[in-house]
């Protein structure tokens, strides 16, 4: 060997010598992945934490409303129509209406004015006041 050929052998060999470090970092990932509930099942609603309160009234104002002759609603008794999408597990939902981000806020949007957030649908706005709805959606979210 040359001069030349010694020394990137002589460079080479620490690097050889050094521990890989996507081990511990992919190890890392896999335990903050299974710590944090990653099932289904385990998993926290993303706005389930709405006040006790809260949810009670927007369980009863889902029957006042009628929202449930179009949707059935888990724990809403008088809510079984069958017209439009049931609502059980809402608060696992990524979208409303498949097209909106289903948030607290732009749910209560949405059951104020829905053609206001997708144009042509085909829930009607139910006069219901932005209090009211975010009373609702706290409990729509709060679903699983």
């Amino acid at each position: 060997m040359g001069p030349s050929t010694a020394a990137v052998v002589t460079a080479a060999a620490p690097r050889a010598a050094r521990p890989h470090r996507a081990l511990p970092v992919s190890a890392a990932l896999l335990v903050a992945v299974f710590a944090s509930g990653c099932e289904l099942g385990e998993r926290d609603l993303p706005y389930g934490g709405a006040p006790s309160a809260q949810r009670i009234a927007g369980q009863r104002l889902l029957a006042q409303y009628q929202c449930g002759s179009c949707h059935a609603i888990p724990g809403v008794p008088i809510a079984q129509g069958a017209a439009a999408p049931p609502l059980g597990a809402f608060g696992r939902r990524s979208y409303i209406a498949g097209r909106v981000p289903n948030r607290p806020d732009t749910l209560a949007e949405w059951i104020v004015a829905p053609a206001s957030l997708v144009p042509g649908t085909l829930m009607p706005a139910m006069g219901v006041s932005p209090a009211d709805a975010r009373d609702m959606a706290a409990y729509l979210l709060a679903l699983e």
